[in-house]
């Protein structure tokens, strides 16, 4: 989708340069699930770059629910031998037959909206997804499965702590709608330590923060996903709350190589934190870089019912990442930066007509 974009090709060359063992993936078979989704997207373009680059022999086999998505995602790998796509909703088992060496699992709803709209699938997308992905890992003795998990899992900030740790639970109201994202995940992380336990399979889970990139859908209802469509459009940037929540963020292409580390450096049962200590924003100064960087105002506005339904009542949540950082990983991208790229390669996007 973005390949042609000179902006985008640096990020995939800088990613693909990235200092981990690549000798690990070379010929190698990965299964993406969510492979059309914000996250899944970047990690298959990089991992195609590489074999294009370096002749690294990667299969990729992607899994999603729309075929026609995959194609407008990937249109340019499906005539190459080392992409396969595997149209499936992965709430159901997979009955496929052949050998896989790593799994990286992100199948999940991901935004408001559909939290909002959609609460059982959601909650169901986590607990029978993950469940039928630790099954088909079990069955082909799969080397390592990679689980993506969120922020949210921690719930909300009880006033012990600045930056979570990956031992800290806060509070959820599981009686809410909104709940079934934060507790399914949870659920499914619970899931992957009972499959290590009772399957001796090996699984790594990365919470990651929230992420903001160029391949985020264009039904993404986050909040910051709606800052940059406006700033793409040229258009004031609406704020559906005062923006004093203040949350970890991280550029996608900094997610993938993160997840890169993980799944070839992860200690198996373990958990990790993915963010950018550099930067933990509120909304609110979210939207004056882009403001400030497109012209327009911000301007103060009421969410639908809908999409107050589908916000998170969480107003801090800061992730520690010293964990991962202990493997050598930090962030390329500052928030400035990250968002104005996002800005410039969707803004040529539009303008070419992708």
């Amino acid at each position: 989708m973005f390949t042609a974009n000179k902006l985008y090709k640096k990020d995939l060359d800088t990613m693909a340069s990235i200092d981990i063992d690549w000798g690990k993936l070379k010929n190698k078979k990965i299964m993406i699930t969510g492979a059309t989704g914000l996250i899944g997207t970047l990690l298959i373009d990089l991992l195609m770059y590489r074999n294009t680059k370096y002749n690294d022999g990667i299969i990729i086999y992607a899994v999603g629910r729309s075929g026609e998505k995959a194609f407008g995602r990937f249109k340019e790998h499906f005539n190459t031998p080392f992409f396969v796509f595997i149209q499936h909703d992965v709430q159901n088992p997979i009955e496929a037959d052949f050998h896989i060496d790593y799994i990286i699992h992100g199948a999940s709803n991901t935004h408001p909206i559909a939290y909002a709209t959609e609460p059982i699938n959601t909650i169901l997308l986590s607990m029978l997804g993950t469940r039928s992905i630790l099954d088909f890992a079990t069955l082909h003795n799969v080397k390592r499965t990679l689980f993506l998990s969120t922020v949210e899992i921690y719930g909300e900030n009880r006033g012990d702590t600045e930056n979570f740790r990956e031992d800290y639970c806060g509070y959820i109201d599981c009686n809410t709608l909104r709940a079934g994202y934060p507790e399914g995940k949870r659920a499914a992380e619970a899931l992957c330590q009972a499959y290590i336990k009772e399957k001796n399979i090996d699984v790594v889970i990365a919470r990651c923060c929230r992420v903001y990139g160029p391949t985020m859908g264009t039904d993404d209802s986050k909040a910051i996903a709606q800052f940059i469509k406006k700033g793409v459009n040229g258009e004031d940037i609406i704020l559906k709350s005062k923006g004093e929540q203040q949350y970890s963020y991280c550029y996608v292409a900094d997610v993938c190589s993160a997840l890169l580390v993980l799944l070839l450096n992860g200690k198996n049962g373990e958990a990790y934190n993915i963010s950018d200590s550099s930067c933990s924003l509120s909304l609110l100064e979210i939207a004056t870089v882009l403001s400030e960087y497109s012209g327009k105002e911000i301007v103060f506005d009421m969410p639908s019912v809908t999409e107050a339904a589908g916000y998170s009542k969480v107003t801090k949540a800061l992730l520690d990442n010293s964990k991962i950082s202990e493997f050598g990983w930090g962030a390329k991208y500052s928030m400035r930066d990250g968002i104005i790229k996002t800005v410039e390669i969707l803004r040529q996007a539009k303008e070419a007509g992708c």
